[in-house]
């Protein structure tokens, strides 16, 4: 569709870079603005990361930190804002859920959505949609909001009005639905119920003589695949503990596992089982989470190993992570204040692994492949997601499987240069044999 306009384009500094009257023209994953007298240029929906409006004009944040103001739309404006909004989320929503099977669609609202201090961040008509591991607004202008089951906390129904509020404090306000009230209600039941039969179906096959309320505490820690730690499971039951660590042999994963805990805080290891990852697959996928810290800087310390692999998909890679600045590493008085720091990380990861759907190429990419083709696609999930740009910048390096020898002396290696620097900019890079600059 083609729109008439003026448009300026300003540079990170503010700076008027050009500006014209134009042609603009919206296509399935790209703007056009097509100049009376001047150069065209164009932009893929995937590089505009933010879109605000004010004063009948619509402001384009881009991933080059340019900002795109377009205005003097006349009547068209609110079109062109619906249909801006409605391209732009179609392509994030296919890069957001990578391949998950929609359950529930068709159903029109109004909402209101409000971050954790209580400020209004979006509201107006949308279809929400449900997905098998998340519940998914799509407005009619302005951007998608995904939240994970596992994340809601709490859903009530108030007049027919269904209020979420999310473990983060997050808020979403469904209202004016009609008929498709009661059917969307009982959809979202469905799907969370679903999901926590999944995990105590699960658990009841690594304990099968174990008392039902020991699998419904157990899952409730472990709900839609996230990491649970050591601690919370055995103060259910450690018979289940064992198993889940019995468990990570089936996946390909437990030398590695074995290796890493005896370096590792034994009471903040964390196992996540999950299943059906990969849409209608049913496979199970097993993850962990080891802490390596101390009170001496001179061991290999300040790190937290990942790995995730499923019995089709066995392990290639251990992830590290940074747990604090190096610099400040350096400096801890007390474990006590570590230990904080390590059960941060944990519910970050969690957090961040549920809504990237345990895919790894979103942490470890340098900023420069995001730029290849086959990568764009989690540009928007960096930008939108705090929890994955913080693990990006935390991210040490990984270390590829190839025999358990080698493996085993690149972990070393790898631990050993974390603590040789204080620049937290640097990656260990194996192919390089020296630290990297990301």
């Amino acid at each position: 569709m083609k729109y008439s306009l003026s448009y300026l384009l300003s540079g990170d500094n503010g700076q008027e870079l050009t500006s014209g009257v134009a042609q603009a023209r919206l296509e399935e994953e790209v703007l056009s603005i097509l100049p009376e007298f001047g150069e065209a240029f164009i932009f893929s929906l995937r590089d505009i990361l933010e879109v605000s409006q004010a004063n009948y004009k619509i402001h384009l944040h881009l991933t080059s930190k340019e900002k795109l103001t377009l205005f003097d739309l006349g009547y068209s404006y609110e079109d062109f804002l619906r249909v801006l909004s409605r391209l732009r989320n179609q392509l994030l929503l296919k890069d957001m859920l990578m391949h998950e099977t929609v359950r529930k669609t068709g159903t029109q609202a109004e909402f209101v959505y409000f971050d954790e201090t209580g400020k209004q961040l979006q509201k107006g008509n949308c279809e929400p949609q449900l997905y098998e591991t998340g519940v998914v607004v799509i407005p009619e202008k302005g951007e998608i909001v995904r939240i994970p089951y596992s994340d809601l906390s709490e859903i009530r129904e108030e007049d027919f009005t269904l209020v979420i509020n999310t473990e983060s404090g997050e808020k979403i306000v469904f209202s004016k639905m009609g008929r498709q009230f009661d059917p969307f209600k009982k959809t979202l039941s469905d799907l969370m119920n679903e999901l926590t039969l999944k995990v105590q179906s699960c658990f009841k096959e690594l304990l099968p003589k174990a008392d039902p309320s020991v699998i419904r505490r157990a899952a409730r820690f472990m709900k839609e695949g996230r990491a649970a730690r050591r601690s919370d499971i055995e103060s259910i039951s450690p018979e289940l503990w064992k198993e889940l660590e019995k468990k990570l042999g089936t996946v390909g994963i437990e030398e590695e596992y074995g290796f890493l805990k005896s370096l590792a805080q034994q009471e903040k290891l964390c196992i996540g089982l999950k299943r059906g990852l990969l849409g209608d697959l049913t496979g199970e996928y097993l993850w962990f989470l080891i802490p390596i810290y101390g009170m001496n800087p001179e061991e290999p310390g300040n790190a937290v190993a990942m790995e995730a692999a499923s019995a089709e998909d066995g392990g290639k890679a251990t992830y590290f992570f940074r747990i604090v600045s190096r610099k400040d590493y350096q400096n801890f008085k007390n474990v006590e204040d570590l230990h904080r720091e390590v059960e941060n990380f944990i519910k970050r990861t969690n957090r961040c692994m549920l809504a990237i759907n345990f895919r790894r190429e979103p942490i470890y990419l340098p900023d420069e492949r995001l730029e290849e083709p086959q990568y764009q696609k989690y540009k928007f999930a960096i930008a939108k997601i705090p929890a994955l740009r913080e693990l990006r910048e935390l991210f040490v390096g990984r270390v590829i499987h190839s025999s358990p020898e080698q493996w085993k002396q690149d972990v070393m290696d790898l631990l050993k240069f974390n603590i040789s620097t204080q620049n937290d900019n640097l990656k260990w890079s194996k192919n390089e044999n020296k630290s990297a600059e990301n």
